[in-house]
């Protein structure tokens, strides 16, 4: 049975691979699978862009299924605090999730960068201080 695809018994079967590699089968029944609410429509768009300020930093707040292919994400921005719900496609959370991933990355790095500039400021210090005999055994 493909994924994602309902039997003829009610449920349905979705693949998922893991970052070890791994696959797992997870097994969903129609009666507990989440459906789109009446109203609600699949959306496409970049979802790391805020629609009222067009910042590029929303991020999900919570995110569930919303059937085989579909997800209910929430969005916020932290600009201009805009807050929304919405139904977006697999590959468009794909999409999103592998910005959220590099931007995650970005952050590291300068993270790792900040570290290394705040620890050489100490150490220029520290020297200076050792060097204007500033410092004594009791400071140790």
């Amino acid at each position: 049975m493909a994924a994602g695809t309902p039997s003829p018994e009610g449920h349905y079967v979705k693949r998922v691979v893991l970052p070890s590699g791994k696959t797992i089968e997870v097994v969903y029944f129609e009666s507990a699978r989440a459906e789109a609410q009446p109203g609600e429509q699949v959306q496409d768009r970049d979802l790391h862009v805020c629609l009222q300020c067009a910042s590029e930093l929303v991020y999900p707040t919570a995110w569930d299924e919303a059937g085989p292919e579909h997800w209910r994400v929430t969005l916020r921005c932290p600009n201009c605090e805009w807050v929304a719900v919405g139904i977006f496609s697999q590959p468009l959370v794909d999409k999103f999730d592998e910005c959220l991933d590099e931007g995650t990355e970005q952050v590291m790095t300068d993270l790792r960068e900040l570290e290394r500039s705040n620890m050489s400021d100490e150490i220029d210090r520290f020297v200076a201080a050792l060097d204007a005999e500033a410092l004594l055994p009791e400071d140790f």
